[in-house]
């Protein structure tokens, strides 16, 4: 493989990538998306659109998916360090309402590939933290659905931090949970 690394989940499509930083008394250098690579770990996905947020620690955002104009993402936090997860939404797949979260951080530089089907959302660990993000598909809001958070049928062991007070947006603490997709 060229300059990634790749681990696969228990989940089919899901993804997680480490980079090679090359690092010297100067700083370092990496390369975050070099298709060759992606399409040689079976990751053979055009992106047309990059977006980027900053949150205070304790920010939830998520779990958010397009319905019918479905987004592959490839995720990582460039400042920071954020708790990432991604449920299967996918209705014929034998891990349909299964969580896989994982730490991003800009000290270990993994970046986390979600397929299309999934529903995605982070909590901040950190203090502040930047997020950025590569997509397949435009965002169309009006197609834009979501999952309830703490949903006990989908159970995501997020972790809570003791004393930081949970902060989402007014849409977050509307969403259903995972039942409706059923």
């Amino acid at each position: 493989m060229g300059k990634i690394s790749v681990e696969t989940c228990d989940i089919e499509g899901i993804k997680v990538i480490t980079p090679t930083v090359f690092g010297d008394a100067r700083g370092y250098f990496m390369e975050t998306y070099n298709k060759n690579d992606f399409v040689q770990a079976g990751i053979d996905r055009e992106f047309v659109q990059d977006n980027q947020s900053a949150s205070k620690k304790g920010v939830l955002r998520g779990l958010h998916f397009q319905k019918n104009f479905p987004q592959a993402k490839l995720v990582r936090c460039i400042n920071g360090e954020v708790f990432d997860v991604a449920v299967d939404l996918r209705k014929d797949s034998a891990t349909f309402g299964k969580w896989f979260g994982v730490v991003l951080s800009a000290e270990n530089k993994k970046q986390f590939y979600i397929p299309e089907g999934f529903a995605h959302g982070f909590l901040v660990l950190s203090d502040y933290a930047e997020f950025a993000y590569k997509c397949t598909d435009f965002y169309h809001p009006e197609d834009e659905g979501g999952l309830i958070w703490n949903d006990p049928d989908i159970g995501i062991e997020w972790p809570l931090q003791e004393g930081v007070e949970l902060n989402l947006s007014d849409k977050d603490t509307k969403w259903r949970g995972i039942r409706e997709y059923k």
